[in-house]
């Protein structure tokens, strides 16, 4: 029988734990949190010492790798941080706070507020232009939940259509760009109209990109601002056309709504764009791209760092 990744030591041991993240927090030795040296640091010893604690003799202050981190102030053990990273990394259609709360023993606030200081650490910092000459992006639009403030006018400004036959009627806008053999990028705007999205797409793809879209008068302004701008008539029926076609980044729109509606089954507008993250980077470290779940949960782990989130200022 193979032996189960959660039976590695650090997900069980603390001691283990600490050195784990230590080793990839700071691979070339000790920082210093609070003036950022790197030298005259040593570690405290002591039977009433905490685990992995450090001081700092240029500033003579104490601490640990969770200072500065989505761990700080924290009184979860490392041990179960590091396994709720490894869950919500691998279950491609996330994990619920409900089944962290069971699986890891801790309170049902203590998991939720787990699960989305994780989400934070998935969130990717680098905004570089996606695509490039040769290359492909998908871009489309979807809308998934109802907002937290109800709208009563469409986007244009015109009053919604009772039967709901003239666009979606207050729902939440979700624009996501999808680069072919690549990543995805996906935004929650408050309105989904012609200036947002072309400034999304502008801002975020290379001017040497082929985009493909649907017939979406969103995108009618792109064709002159990038290489090509190809779209796909889902109206009359045509989905595929030769190499042109959404079916990638409608594939991601697919597995976000499943995750959504199976798994979260509710979150408010303004938690949205940390679910997104969360579905962003399990997508952009999928195994297609040869990342497994191992590799998946310390690309998590690498993102801990300045990113630290309180409760009040998540609620």
């Amino acid at each position: 029988m193979a032996k189960s990744v959660l039976s590695d030591k650090h997900f069980h041991d603390e001691k283990a734990a600490y050195a784990f993240v230590e080793e990839r927090v700071w691979p070339d030795g000790p920082v210093c949190p609070h003036c950022g040296g790197t030298e005259r640091i040593s570690k405290m010893k002591g039977k009433s010492t905490r685990i992995g604690a450090y001081k700092c003799y240029q500033c003579r202050k104490p601490f640990t790798v969770k200072v500065g981190t989505i761990f700080e102030r924290s009184h979860v053990p490392m041990h179960l941080w590091l396994q709720a990273i490894f869950l919500l990394s691998s279950a491609k259609k996330g994990i619920s706070s409900n089944q962290l709360h069971r699986t890891l023993g801790v309170t049902l606030k203590t998991a939720w507020f787990m699960s989305h200081r994780i989400r934070e650490a998935m969130r990717a910092g680098d905004f570089a232009p996606m695509g490039g000459s040769g290359k492909i992006v998908e871009a489309d639009e979807t809308y998934y939940g109802s907002p937290d403030v109800k709208r009563t006018t469409r986007t244009s400004g015109e009053p919604f259509n009772k039967r709901g036959s003239r666009g979606p009627a207050n729902k939440r806008a979700i624009v996501a760009l999808v680069e072919r053999g690549g990543s995805v990028r996906s935004f929650h705007v408050a309105n989904a109209n012609k200036l947002n999205v072309n400034d999304l797409v502008n801002r975020n793809i290379s001017r040497e990109t082929q985009i493909f879209t649907d017939e979406s008068r969103l995108y009618g302004d792109l064709k002159g601002n990038f290489a090509g701008h190809d779209t796909v008539r889902h109206a009359s029926g045509e989905y595929v056309r030769g190499p042109v076609h959404t079916n990638t980044v409608e594939n991601v729109f697919s597995v976000f709504k499943r995750g959504m509606r199976g798994t979260y089954q509710h979150c408010k507008e303004k938690h949205l764009h940390r679910y997104l993250a969360e579905f962003d980077f399990r997508y952009n470290a999928r195994t297609a791209l040869g990342v497994d779940d191992v590799e998946r949960a310390e690309r998590a782990l690498k993102g801990v760092v300045g990113k630290r989130l309180t409760y009040q200022t998540t609620c």
